[in-house]
């Protein structure tokens, strides 16, 4: 016998030997014995893995144990011990399971490392770890599982770099790292994830410019990466995530103008980048995005003017742009948005009136438009949906009566229009208003009356009516307010005679009369 021969012999036996050494390493009765092991280096103050116990001579009895799962030939497929609030460490041995595909430990206590055999859960579909404080370094090597579809890791106390080998898990749609303390920047590898729909990675340490490799993500549904320390621009290459849903950069350190390429994203309904140093125009571009339902650009350094593209949004429920360096006009366009909620454009330098449209085939809610230069009239369209909560527009010079139709505002919780040139008289029928809390009427040109009815509320806490032209007695009932905790007036004939002011006011009321 040739010398070839006895190694091709060799070679032949010794696969014989690891393939009959695998097959009795991998029994179903052996993983019963492993999950036994698992349970006693778990933490298990519920008991809620009472029912894992040998008390049988089924082998394949571990397959109706709570959270276990098996196949047609009794190896466990699927472990599902999420929110059991089980502590302790995840053993080695966990790599025994080889037919794993679905492991989800989430909402529990662990707060020690992984252990370096998950790289061995080759079988892998979908691995749960969130909302637990595991520690230490993400395991690297989950590449080997090729299967790997779901990653969900957020919430936890992971340090040190993204695990740069998951951008060759090609079956990856969702990876989410949020709520950890990862570093470093994003792995370029990550431009490989071809199939990758939801991509979360908010809330860490990361640094860096964002990777134009990211544009090259053309599955991706959510990309949320705010709350870290990013700086740089927003890549022109992100229009090219033409299946892009959802965007947000908040709360870091970007700069540059916001591209106009966004504007070729016909799929995106949320953009979020307030709270950076953007700056420059907002595109007009950003008006082509039929499907936009909240746009967030506010605490930046945006210039110029509101775009009258904006008003093309059809489909824009938040408009947020406070906190910025904006002129000019509000374009009427903006009045016109049939499904409009939420309309911040606080501290800029607009100039102009309100839309007088606002309101008026909307459901509008929130309206700040506060610390402009703003004038004219308040559009009396205003809650005509009868939805309007809070009503902020002080520190402007808008001018007129305060609207009737305000009075009749059933849904008002905050109405704040002080250091204003309002004139007239207040409207009666704000202190029927059930919901109303906060009421700022002062610093403008009001005469006549306080309102009887203002003393009747039983939801307002806070009434300031001062540095008007009020000429009146106070109501009678005013003391008796069950919520008033602060009530300031300046009236300039007060009639003490025929007011309750001697009566005991509850310690918490502050009542400045001045």
């Amino acid at each position: 016998m040739n010398n070839n021969m006895q190694v091709l012999i060799f070679l032949c036996c010794c696969c014989f030997v690891v393939s009959v050494v695998l097959s009795i390493s991998t029994t179903p009765n052996d993983e019963l014995s492993t999950l036994l092991s698992i349970k006693n280096s778990f933490i298990d103050p519920l008991n809620q893995l009472k029912d894992w116990s040998n008390n049988t001579k089924n082998p394949v009895s571990h397959c109706k144990w709570k959270g276990v799962w098996c196949n047609s030939q009794g190896f466990v497929e699927k472990l599902d011990l999420s929110n059991m609030y089980l502590s302790g460490e995840i053993p080695d041995m966990i790599q025994d399971f080889r037919n794993l595909t679905t492991l989800n430990l989430c909402c529990n206590a662990f707060t020690s490392s992984l252990p370096k055999s998950f790289s061995k859960l080759t079988s892998l579909v979908s691995l749960d770890l969130s909302q637990n404080d595991f520690i230490g370094k993400f395991p690297t090597g989950l590449s080997e599982a090729k299967g790997l579809v779901s990653l969900n890791a957020s919430s936890n106390n992971f340090v040190g770099n993204l695990p740069e080998d998951l951008g060759f898990c090609h079956a990856l749609e969702m990876l989410e790292f949020r709520g950890n303390f990862f570093q470093g920047s994003i792995p370029k590898s990550f431009q490989s994830l071809q199939k990758l729909k939801f991509l979360g990675l908010a809330g860490n340490h990361l640094t860096g410019e964002l990777p134009p490799e990211l544009g090259n993500l053309s599955s991706l549904e959510t990309m949320i990466l705010g709350y870290n320390e990013f700086h740089g621009s927003i890549p022109s290459e992100f229009g090219n995530l033409s299946n892009l849903k959802y965007l947000d950069l908040v709360l870091g350190s970007l700069s540059g103008k916001i591209p106009a390429q966004l504007g070729k994203l016909q799929k995106l309904k949320i953009i979020y980048l307030y709270k950076n140093d953007f700056e420059g125009e907002i595109p007009w571009e950003l008006g082509n995005i039929s499907s936009l339902q909240h746009l967030d650009l506010s605490d930046n350094k945006i210039s110029g003017k509101i775009p009258k593209s904006l008003g093309n949004l059809k489909n824009l429920q938040l408009l947020n742009l406070m906190c910025n360096d904006l002129r000019g006009e509000i374009p009427s366009e903006i009045g016109e948005l049939t499904n409009l909620q939420v309309l911040a454009l606080w501290k800029n330098s607009l100039n102009g009136s309100l839309p007088m449209n606002l309101g008026k085939s909307s459901p509008l809610q929130f309206l700040d438009v506060s610390s402009n230069s703003l004038s004219g009239e308040i559009p009396a369209s205003l809650c005509d949906s009868g939805n309007l909560t809070k009503l902020i527009l002080f520190n402007n010079s808008f001018s007129g009566p305060i609207p009737l139709s305000l009075s009749k505002c059933v849904s008002l919780v905050i109405v704040r229009i002080q250091n204003n040139l309002f004139s007239g008289s207040i409207p009666a029928g704000l202190g029927t208003l059930s919901k109303l809390e906060r009421l700022d009427l002062s610093k403008n040109n009001l005469t006549g009356a306080i309102p009887d009815d203002l003393s009747l509320s039983s939801s307002l806490s806070f009434i300031d009516v001062s540095y008007n032209n009020l000429d009146s007695t106070l109501p009678s009932g005013i003391h008796s307010m069950p919520n008033l905790q602060y009530f300031m007036a300046t009236l300039s004939k007060l009639d003490l005679f025929n007011n309750s002011l001697m009566v005991k006011y509850p310690k918490t009321l502050q009542t400045h009369l001045l």
